[in-house]
C-alpha cells in the first residue's frame, strides 16, 4: 500500500457527470426522470406547496384549550405590601386604581413571592398556598371569592 492508493471515504468525493451518455450510468434523463417541472432546469418548488403543508409535517405537541380556559391574572405579595401602607382591605378595585391590574372583570390570583409585614384583609379569586400562610402569618386574613370555577 502507497500513498497515491489510500482512498480518503466521505470527502473530496468527485462529482456525478449526468448526462454524457448511456455509457456513463447516468445519460438520457440524467438521473431527473421523465417530463414534468422536476425534469426541467430551473425549477424549484415553493417552500409552501411542496405537497403537504407545514401544518401536517409538524408534530402535534401539547394540548390549547383555549375556549373554556380560566384566565388568572397572578399578583405577588410584594405588589400587596406596598399597597398595604395606604390600604386595610385590598379588593380587585384597589388594585386597578393603584395600576397593579389592568382589567376591572379579570379573575385574580395572590401569588406568595415576596413578604407581606402588614396585617390587611385581601379579597381575590384564587390564593396560593404560599400566599394564604404568609398572608395569616402576617396577622392579616383573606376573602376567597367563589366566583372562580
Amino acid at each position: 500500500m502507497k500513498l497515491h492508493n489510500l482512498i480518503r471515504v466521505g470527502t473530496n468525493r468527485p462529482s456525478r457527470r449526468r448526462g454524457r451518455g448511456q455509457g456513463s450510468g447516468q445519460g438520457g434523463t440524467a438521473g431527473r426522470g421523465h417530463k414534468g417541472g422536476k425534469a426541467r432546469s430551473g425549477y424549484s418548488p415553493a417552500p409552501c406547496c411542496c405537497g403537504i403543508p407545514y401544518y401536517r409535517r409538524l408534530p402535534m405537541r401539547g394540548f390549547n384549550n383555549s375556549i373554556s380556559r380560566i384566565r388568572f391574572m397572578g399578583i405577588n405579595l410584594d405588589a400587596l405590601e406596598e399597597l398595604a401602607s395606604n390600604h386595610s382591605t385590598i379588593n380587585r378595585d384597589v388594585l386597578v386604581e393603584a395600576d397593579v391590574i389592568r382589567e376591572r372583570d379579570g379573575l385574580v390570583k395572590i401569588l406568595g413571592n415576596g413578604k407581606l409585614t402588614k396585617a390587611v384583609t385581601v379579597i381575590a379569586d384564587k390564593f396560593s398556598k404560599v400566599a394564604k400562610q404568609k398572608i395569616e402569618m402576617a396577622g392579616g386574613s383573606i376573602v376567597e371569592l367563589a366566583s372562580n370555577g
